[in-house]
């Protein structure tokens, strides 16, 4: 693995850490839109851009 590509996927699990961390999960856990909880949409999206983004980056040629 080349070392660009090494250093995206630290830094995309070290974002995913943050993330999907208990203080940023309790800010968003308190929000409400029409009386719906935002966490489980959260969830779901942060968790699916994290897979999709280091899709993209494992998949992405090294010269792009």
């Amino acid at each position: 693995m080349s070392e660009p590509r090494l250093a995206r996927l630290l830094a995309l699990a070290l974002v995913a850490l943050v993330l999907l961390n208990f203080p940023m999960l309790a800010v968003i856990d308190r929000l409400a839109l029409g009386g719906l909880p935002l966490l489980p949409f959260y969830l779901f999206l942060a968790w699916g851009a994290v897979i999709a983004i280091a899709a993209w980056s494992i998949e992405r040629a090294d010269g792009e």
